[in-house]
C-alpha cells in the first residue's frame, strides 16, 4: 500500500502573473476573455485552473508559456542567480506528435531545437522514455500506440527538458476514464518521489474530481471574461481517496462554488450572461434535459441529486452537467441548492408523461423564460403569414453577442421551439413560420 504523504506548504515563487487581460479580435472592442487575473505558483507545488469552457484557463496557459502576449498585465518568473533560467514545457490534450516520427525522434524535438548534441540527446530521450513507462516502444509511431501511450510520448517530450514548470492543458481529457486515471496515478507517484526535473506543474481542468486528486491549490475561473473566483487549498494527503469524506465534501464545495449566483443576481436570468433576447443560450438537447430529469426523478435520487454524484453516475464532466443543469433551472424545471439539483413540481409531472404532455410543459417553460423564444412566437404571431427570416433574429443577436454567439444561441432557440411546438423551421428557406404549429 502506498504511503500517504502531504505536501509541504508552498515555498519559493516561481511565477508570478500580475493583473493579465486578454481580448479575441482588435482593439477594445474585441471580446473579453481574461480580466485581471494574478497569481502567483510557488514552487514544490501543484495548481490546478478549474473552469468551465471559455473561462480563458488555456489562454491563461498560453500567455504564461509565451505563446500569446497578454493585453494588459505581465508574466514574470522568479530571478535565478545563479543557475540556469527557468524553462518551461506544455503537454497538450491533442499529444501534438509528428506521425512521421518515432517515439524516440519524437522526444529528442525539443533538445534538438536547444541544440543537445545527438548522443546527449538520445541518452536523455531513453532515460524519459523509460520514466513515463514506454521502455520498448522508442521504434513505433505514434500510429502504433494507445491514446494513453502517445500521451506519455508527449509527456516525454515535456520532462526531457528539464523544465521548471510543467503547463498542462486538459492532458487527461482525450482519453478513456481508466487510461486516464492509470496516467494522472502515474505522474502523481513520479512528481511525488520527485523523479522529473519539475519545480512546478500548472494544469487546466474542467473535472472537478481531477483537481482534488492532483492538486494542491485549486484556482476556481468564473467567465465571461475569465476571472479568478476563488483559490482553494487542499490539505488532503497524497494519494488520495475519492471515497474519502473530506474528498467528497471538497468536491461537494466546489461544485456549489461553481453554480452559486451572485446575491443580486435575479433569477430570471439563470446563469446565462445576458438579458431579454441577450440571454446566450447552449447547446443543450432536449433529449439530454428529458434525460436528466429523469435520471433525477428516478431512484435513489428521487427528485434531489448531488451534482458530483450525477456526475459519477452518468459520466458527465462541468462543460456537460452545468449547462443542463442550468438550463432546467432556467425553465423552472429545476432548482440549483448548493452542490444539488432539485427537481421542480413540474418537471416531476415531466418525467411520469406521456409524450405529448411532455412537449406541452415544456413549451410552458419556453414560452414563459426563455425572452428570445417569446420574441420569435410573438412576431410570428403578429405577421399575417405567420412568417419570419431567420436573419432577422439573428442580425439581432448579433447586435449584442459575437457571431458565434448568435448562431449557437439561435439554434438552441430553434431545437427548443420545434421541440415544443412552438413554431416550425424551414432550414433550406431559413425561416420560422408556424406552419403545422397547433
Amino acid at each position: 500500500m502506498a504511503t500517504a504523504f502531504l505536501r509541504a506548504p508552498a515555498s519559493r515563487p516561481l511565477v508570478r502573473v500580475e493583473h493579465v487581460s486578454h481580448r479575441y479580435g482588435r482593439g477594445d472592442g474585441g471580446a473579453p476573455v481574461l480580466e485581471d487575473v494574478s497569481l502567483t505558483l510557488h514552487e514544490d507545488e501543484v495548481v490546478g485552473l478549474l473552469g468551465r469552457s471559455g473561462s480563458g484557463k488555456s489562454t491563461l496557459l498560453r500567455s504564461i508559456a509565451g505563446l500569446i502576449r497578454p493585453d494588459e498585465g505581465s508574466v514574470r518568473f522568479a530571478d535565478v542567480p545563479d543557475g540556469p533560467a527557468h524553462t518551461i514545457s506544455m503537454v497538450f490534450q491533442t499529444f501534438a506528435l509528428f506521425p512521421w516520427l518515432t517515439v524516440l525522434q519524437n522526444v529528442e524535438l525539443g533538445l534538438e531545437a536547444q541544440r543537445v548534441p545527438a548522443d546527449e540527446r538520445r541518452t536523455r530521450a531513453l532515460a524519459a522514455i523509460d520514466l513515463i513507462g514506454l521502455d520498448g516502444f522508442e521504434n513505433a509511431y505514434p500510429k502504433e500506440l494507445s491514446g494513453g501511450m502517445r500521451q506519455r510520448v508527449g509527456l516525454a517530450r515535456a520532462i526531457v527538458v528539464n523544465p521548471s514548470l510543467l503547463l498542462m492543458d486538459e492532458p487527461f481529457s482525450a482519453l478513456d476514464v481508466l487510461t486516464a486515471e492509470t496516467l494522472r496515478t502515474d505522474l502523481l507517484d513520479l512528481w511525488a518521489e520527485g523523479r522529473m526535473p519539475i519545480k512546478s506543474i500548472l494544469i487546466v481542468t474542467h473535472n472537478i474530481e481531477e483537481a482534488v486528486l492532483m492538486c494542491d491549490r485549486i484556482l476556481v475561473f468564473s467567465s465571461n471574461p475569465g476571472r479568478v473566483a476563488a483559490e482553494i487549498r487542499v490539505d488532503l494527503p497524497q494519494p488520495r481517496d475519492r471515497l474519502d469524506p473530506a474528498f467528497r465534501k471538497l468536491v461537494d464545495d466546489i461544485y456549489a462554488q461553481m453554480t452559486a449566483r451572485a446575491p443580486a443576481e435575479p433569477v430570471r436570468d439563470g446563469l446565462f450572461p445576458g438579458t431579454g433576447i441577450q440571454m446566450v443560450l447552449p447547446r443543450v438537447s432536449t433529449n439530454a434535459l428529458a434525460g436528466l430529469i429523469e435520471e433525477v426523478d428516478a431512484s435513489p435520487f428521487d427528485g434531489r441529486a448531488a451534482m458530483a454524484d450525477l456526475a459519477d453516475q452518468l459520466q458527465l464532466e462541468v462543460d456537460d452537467l452545468f449547462p443542463m443543469a442550468e438550463t432546467l433551472q432556467l425553465l423552472r424545471f429545476a432548482e440549483l441548492q448548493g452542490a444539488d439539483i432539485l427537481l421542480t413540481p413540474a418537471a416531476r409531472r415531466y418525467a411520469q408523461a406521456d409524450v405529448d404532455t411532455r412537449k406541452a410543459l415544456f413549451a410552458q417553460a419556453l414560452l414563459a423564460h426563455v425572452p428570445l423564444a417569446q420574441h420569435i412566437r410573438r412576431i410570428l404571431d403578429e405577421r399575417s403569414g405567420h412568417v419570419a427570416p431567420a436573419r432577422r433574429f439573428r442580425d439581432e443577436l448579433e447586435d449584442h453577442m459575437s457571431e458565434d454567439y448568435a448562431d449557437e444561441t439561435l439554434r438552441t432557440a430553434t431545437h427548443w421551439g420545434r421541440y415544443a411546438e412552438v413554431f416550425a423551421y424551414d432550414e433550406d428557406a431559413d425561416r420560422f413560420s408556424l406552419d403545422d404549429v397547433v
